[in-house]
C-alpha cells in the first residue's frame, strides 16, 4: 500500500472508523481488533500510546457521531455518545484505563461544544483531556 507502518496508513486517514480502515485493508480478512492491536503494539514501540489512545477516540466518534457532539443531548445522542465512549473505554490499553475513565467523566459533566468534531488524535481538546505524557 506504500506505507511503511500500519500507523502510517491510519495517519494517512484521520478520523476513519476503524472498520472502515480494516476493510480498506482487506474486506474479508482483516478484523477491527487485529488494526487496533497492531496500532497499539507500534504506538508502544514508538512511546506514542496516549497519541493512540486519542486516535481511537477520533476514531469512535467519528463512527458514533459523524455531524459532531450533538447540540440537544437527548435520548437518542446520549446513547450515541455512550456507544462512542463506551468502545473507546474498551479499546484502551490497561495503562491508560484511569486516564480514559477521567476524560470520560469529564466530557460527561463538561460536554465539548454542539458540532465539535476532532480531525485527528491531535485535537486541541483531545490534548487538553489526555496530554502527551506516556505512563
Amino acid at each position: 500500500m506504500g506505507f511503511d507502518s500500519l500507523t502510517a496508513f491510519a495517519n494517512a486517514r484521520p478520523a476513519v472508523p476503524v472498520l472502515a480502515l480494516a476493510d480498506e485493508l482487506g474486506e474479508e480478512d482483516v478484523a477491527g481488533v487485529q488494526v487496533l492491536s497492531e496500532l497499539l503494539a507500534e504506538a508502544e514501540r514508538s512511546h506514542q500510546v496516549t497519541r493512540f489512545v486519542r486516535d481511537v477516540l477520533v476514531r469512535e466518534l467519528s463512527e458514533c457521531l459523524p455531524d459532531g457532539w450533538p447540540t440537544v443531548v437527548d435520548d437518542a445522542n446520549r446513547f450515541k455518545v455512550a456507544m462512542a465512549l463506551g468502545s473507546w473505554a474498551a479499546f484502551a490499553p490497561k495503562t491508560h484505563e484511569e486516564r480514559v475513565r477521567q476524560a470520560r467523566e469529564t466530557l460527561r459533566a463538561k460536554p465539548p461544544p454542539p458540532g465539535w468534531r476532532p480531525l485527528g488524535p491531535d485535537d486541541a481538546l483531545l490534548c487538553t483531556l489526555l496530554p502527551d505524557e506516556e505512563v
